[in-house]
């Protein structure tokens, strides 16, 4: 009888656990980094598809596209989060801050809508633009790479996509911004709405007319980024850079820089170089919110976006070598001095 009561109670005991772990998930919880690499990637890599990709461009290489503009480019410490930071204060009246993509494995979408601010932020600084940009719009960017680019009408595969066929959609598609149109509401750009357009595209199923309103605004200038030497050219005239690899990092930045750990099926976006002094490295913006790094020590610099961090030159390295790395622009890939002004410097 004791071992039967003693068998009840540990019985009672795992129900209870079951329970309460299923009523934790059933809400909505900030990102855990113990479920993180069980939920939140989605690089399903394609190194084939991405090559021929890169052939079918005018200029496959950064070194092809901006070949004036790396001889003329002078290395020096880039910051373009501080861009993105003054546009997004200037149109929305508060902080940018890096998105969150939820467990989703939305994160092509997320790593290219970063860069792309970045870029157009850049673009509206130096007075190419008239007006601060707007966000774009994950769920569109996803569907789009997963769908419509694939000529498909619907992808049950699961989650994920590739860096290549995000910059694709960009390319031959172009950009829904965060704002109401016609046919949908795209102020929402929630994790929901990025898995139900990741199996319909664009749109979701039946809309056709959110991929006519893309093609107003492309992002028609795409090549891929395969070395440091690219990178830093990029980065200096003020193209950010998707990265999509393999690399895993460690979830604890010490004074602002996270050494490789592991593996993350994962795309992110480069968002600024560091090429003074003995360490070198690139600012990477992360789509998993604010909290799923910790920092110790003294960050540099003390106005690093929360969820970014910075990675050594050598890893950085190794993420370009699996050749799914991309410059994206709405303009064309030319030199810009954008150091000239204040407005890289720390606020």
């Amino acid at each position: 009888m004791r071992q039967y009561g003693d068998n009840v109670v540990v019985a009672i005991g795992l129900v209870v656990a079951a329970l309460l772990y299923y009523a934790l998930l059933s809400e909505e919880q900030p990102v855990n980094p113990v479920f993180a690499e069980y939920s939140q990637f989605g690089y399903d890599p394609d190194p084939e598809g991405a090559l021929e990709f890169a052939k079918s461009l005018p200029n496959p290489t950064f070194a092809e596209a901006g070949a004036d503009l790396i001889e003329r480019t002078e290395p020096q410490d880039t910051f373009l989060y501080r861009a993105m930071d003054a546009a997004h204060r200037a149109r929305y009246n508060s902080p940018w801050k890096v998105s969150n993509q939820g467990s989703v494995g939305s994160c092509v979408a997320h790593g290219a809508v970063h860069a792309l601010y970045a870029s157009e932020s850049v673009s509206w600084a130096i007075g190419e633009r008239n007006e601060p940009p707007e966000l774009a719009h994950q769920p569109s960017l996803y569907g789009g790479s997963r769908v419509e680019i694939r000529n498909k009408q619907e992808n049950r595969g699961g989650d994920g996509s590739t860096g290549y066929h995000a910059a694709q959609w960009l390319k031959e598609y172009g950009v829904i911004y965060q704002r109401e149109y016609d046919s949908f509401d795209c102020r929402d750009n929630s994790p929901a709405l990025c898995k139900l357009w990741g199996r319909y595209g664009n749109g979701g199923k039946g809309n056709t007319e959110l991929d006519n309103d893309a093609k107003e605004h492309p992002a028609a200038h795409v090549t891929r980024v395969d070395n440091w030497e690219e990178l830093v050219a990029a980065i200096c005239n003020g193209y950010a850079v998707t990265i999509a690899s393999s690399q895993g990092f460690e979830r604890t930045a010490v004074d602002g820089w996270c050494r490789p750990r592991g593996s993350w099926m994962h795309q992110m976006a480069i968002i600024g170089v560091k090429v003074s002094g003995d360490r070198q490295g690139a600012c990477i913006a992360n789509s998993w919110g604010e909290g799923w790094l910790s920092y110790t020590g003294k960050t540099w610099p003390d106005d690093l976006p929360k969820g970014c961090f910075w990675a050594d030159r050598q890893v950085v390295e190794r993420i370009l070598s699996q050749q799914d790395s991309w410059a994206i622009a709405d303009v064309a890939f030319h030199y810009r001095d954008i150091h000239h002004n204040n407005w890289l410097e720390q606020k």
